[in-house]
């Protein structure tokens, strides 16, 4: 018996081992995710969440995507070796972390838990772009860049026609014009590298 509560225990601790090691698997992005749809959203305050499921989702999608921004620019400003690729980081970190803070305001009225840190996908890519040389490192920031406001952009049109909220819809509406003048940016950069 005492053999048999022994291995039920040690058992019950590994299964419980094994559930914390996968909870801090979950990034940043899933966790605030899963925090959101498990609101009530028919009630504001500390248990409801004011927005429904979709546009909860296109905040912690946009959160994401600008704190990845910022923290892959803040990399290129030291790492890059073309002057105009450096410029262009900073203004990405100048006008993604103005758009973040703007997002956070809402999400914080709206009851919206936002990630904190890039989700793993994100800090993945980071870690990759981190490790190019810095002769290869110019080329494929910029792909990065063209790359990623292409999907944001798509992101942010979505949520300008189709949010609900009306200050999510606002703040996709009003953010759409600066992510397109930095494709259009990066694409004259890019253009110009060949």
């Amino acid at each position: 018996m005492k053999k048999l509560s022994l291995m039920m225990m040690i058992a019950l601790s590994a299964l419980m081992f094994q559930a914390c090691n996968n909870a801090a698997k979950t990034d940043s992005k899933e966790s605030a995710d899963s925090t959101n749809a498990v609101k009530d959203t028919t009630t504001t305050g500390a248990t409801g969440i004011a927005v429904d499921a979709g546009d909860a989702k296109f905040a912690t999608d946009a959160a994401n995507g600008g704190m990845a921004e910022v923290a892959v620019a803040k990399v290129a400003e030291q790492k890059a070796v073309n002057q105009k690729v450096k410029d262009f980081a900073a203004m990405m970190v100048k006008d993604h972390s103005k758009a973040n803070d703007e997002l956070m305001a809402i999400a914080k009225a709206k009851n919206i838990t936002l990630p904190a840190a890039p989700s793993e996908d994100k800090q993945k890519e980071l870690a990759d772009l981190s490790k190019k040389s810095t002769s290869d490192f110019d080329k494929a920031y910029v792909d990065a860049m063209v790359d990623g406001h292409k999907k944001t952009i798509s992101l942010f049109e979505d949520a300008a026609k189709n949010c609900k909220d009306a200050e999510l819809k606002a703040f996709a509406t009003n953010t759409l014009p600066t992510i397109k003048g930095h494709l259009a940016e990066i694409e004259a950069i890019k253009k110009g590298m060949k």
